[in-house]
């Protein structure tokens, strides 16, 4: 199954963060806070502006990016967690 996002929406696989601490202890999944940073997979065609024109996203696949804690919204495809988010709510690209 593909998945396209609309307009100035982004698809962003979580990167996983190092389960074992600077001390060799293994961190265990409950205890361990969901990654804030992810990489791009797929993006949509742009933000609508209100000239009726659609402005190209600053982003493209394959960018590692940071993005709130809160921000976006969990599906599950192919057994997946992906995030599906708008551009606004990215903070920065790594890189």
């Amino acid at each position: 199954m593909s998945i396209r996002p609309l307009l100035d929406r982004v698809i962003v696989r979580r990167v996983e963060e190092e389960r074992t601490s600077p001390g060799g202890i293994v961190i265990p999944d409950a205890a361990a806070e969901k990654p804030e940073q992810g990489e791009i997979i797929a993006v949509g065609t742009g933000k609508p502006l209100d000239s009726g024109k659609v402005r190209a996203l600053d982003v493209k696949v394959g960018d590692t990016v940071i993005f709130g804690k809160y921000a976006g919204t969990a599906v599950k495809i192919n057994g997946e967690e992906l995030m599906i988010m708008k551009e606004d709510d990215l903070l920065a690209v790594l890189g």
